[in-house]
């Protein structure tokens, strides 16, 4: 087994994403890979954190209790989606990363087949280990 800063490290590899965070009154999205990630501690838990140009993303690991792969059919068009699901306690979605796609259904060289290796690798629902130290 493994923690959720090595998954997501192994998250680099899926390309561009669609980073999905929902509350009760907003949805933010953006597109974005997952790179040069820095780790930090606080008092409210350890921390996975992003800086790109036009956002800054923290994902507080100690609040993500479990991890869930999930296939589905888009919205708009047809075809398949690819989506990781990051559950907290409450076993609600507290950031979704979807596969991004340039023209609808056309993912970048490679991007599935890294999903479905992870996939592979830490099955459908995976509860990762706490991260010991950041």
């Amino acid at each position: 087994m493994t923690n959720l800063k090595e998954f997501l490290e192994a998250c680099e590899q899926l390309g561009t994403l669609r980073l999905i965070v929902t509350s009760s009154a907003a949805v933010l999205e953006v597109r974005s890979s997952i790179r040069k990630l820095f780790y930090a501690e606080l008092p409210k838990g350890k921390y996975a954190n992003m800086h790109a140009e036009d956002f800054e993303f923290h994902l507080n690991m100690d609040g993500i209790k479990r991890v869930k792969f999930e296939t589905g059919e888009a919205k708009r068009g047809n075809f398949t989606t690819y989506a990781i699901r990051f559950l907290d306690e409450k076993e609600e979605p507290a950031l979704s990363a979807f596969l991004q796609w340039g023209k609808p259904g056309e993912y970048e060289p490679g991007q599935v087949e890294a999903w479905q290796a992870l996939r592979e690798k830490y099955g459908d629902v995976w509860e990762p280990l706490p991260v010991e130290a950041v």
